[in-house]
């Protein structure tokens, strides 16, 4: 079973993917970390990234996808596997539909955990991070005994930059522009299972359970 994972910044993507690969025996599967281990391994693919990560550049998306067909095709992945972040881009999904066949493979499921944008917002501008022990709050779902103040340290409570609404903003709008066509795209091909992510972890999976146990 191959299944992707879409959804925004703040959806619980995270989360509910520890317990799929978990329940399902799929191995998880991020870009970042694939790349990263090509390029440790020294495998010729891997190699090949590095010319451009080494450069700053993007590695090219026909690039990408051979990695990830590569490391479909390890042992591990024999039981499928889930990806989290990846295809990025209608272009990359398309590449990625044309490799599969190569290793009789196939996507079987996409899961779009949607969120309502205000709740989203809530979410990530509510973390606060201690100063002295770097121990994590949120002033919702986890706050602090006594308003910013760590409960194990004493120390003040901060907001990061990057959970400032504005950034946050950003994006959710990014991701919009790059994950918009790629929704689009799926639910063209069927394979796409919006799952409401409003409501608690327990519940969510609930509904992503339903929907996996289906494919």
């Amino acid at each position: 079973m191959l299944i992707i994972l879409l959804g925004p910044p703040g959806a619980g993507k995270g989360t509910q993917a520890e317990s799929i690969v978990k329940d399902y025996s799929l191995v998880y599967i991020s870009t970042g970390d694939i790349l990263r281990a090509a390029v440790k391994e020294d495998k010729e693919l891997g190699r090949k990234a590095k010319h451009y990560m080494d450069q700053g550049s993007l590695v090219p998306d026909e690039l990408v996808v051979e990695i990830v067909k590569d490391r479909l095709k390890d042992p591990d992945c024999q039981n499928g596997a889930l990806f989290d972040g990846f295809p990025r881009t209608v272009e990359q999904a398309k590449f990625l539909d044309e490799a599969l066949p190569e290793i009789g493979s196939m996507v079987d499921g996409v899961l779009l955990i949607e969120v309502d944008e205000d709740e989203l917002i809530e979410r990530l501008t509510g973390r606060r991070v201690c100063s002295k022990c770097n121990a994590v709050y949120h002033l919702k779902f986890n706050p602090p005994e006594v308003r910013n103040v760590c409960d194990q340290c004493g120390g003040d409570l901060y907001q990061r930059d990057d959970d400032s609404i504005e950034t946050v903003k950003e994006r959710l709008e990014v991701y919009k522009k790059q994950t918009g066509p790629l929704i689009s795209f799926y639910k063209d091909k069927n394979v796409l299972y919006p799952v409401d992510g409003n409501e608690d972890i327990s519940s969510v999976y609930k509904k992503i359970k339903a929907v996996l146990d289906k494919l």
